[in-house]
């Protein structure tokens, strides 16, 4: 039989440094919000949608058929999220729980799986559950 080893390396040195690049921790980034308080204008564009509604309304299609592609349309209006953590910084209580339930912000991890924002399987929130108590 011949050796175990090639190119990279024998095969417990390969396990290893499988191990070792699967198992390392990620720290989420920290966000840290501007002085700055932008104008709550700044925080969307909705060209693309708007325009896409406006030729909607023009069609001839029917009523529950607009209704249904305006809804759909919507979907192209684009966030500043930067925008809107820095907006969220500044905000009142009641408008930053709204952000949060709407899902602008995601200030707490376990509030965004609760509110079906985030999805794990059972093997991946066990595994965040044991890395959240390896890292406080």
């Amino acid at each position: 039989m011949g050796k175990q080893n090639d190119l990279f390396g024998s095969d417990i040195e390969k396990a290893d440094l499988i191990d070792k690049k699967y198992t390392a921790k990620i720290k989420a980034p920290i966000y840290i919000p501007k002085q700055r308080n932008p104008s709550i204008y700044e925080l969307v564009n909705t060209l693309k949608s708007d325009s896409l509604i406006e030729e909607i309304k023009k069609s001839n299609v029917t009523n529950l058929e607009k209704d249904f592609l305006i809804e759909a349309a919507r979907r192209h209006t684009v966030f500043n999220y930067a925008l809107i953590a820095d907006y969220y910084a500044h905000a009142n209580k009641e408008m930053q729980e709204l952000m949060e339930k709407s899902a602008l912000v995601i200030i707490d991890f376990d509030k965004a799986i609760e509110y079906g924002y985030v999805k794990l399987s059972e093997d991946i929130a066990d595994q965040y559950i044991e890395d959240t108590k390896d890292a406080e």
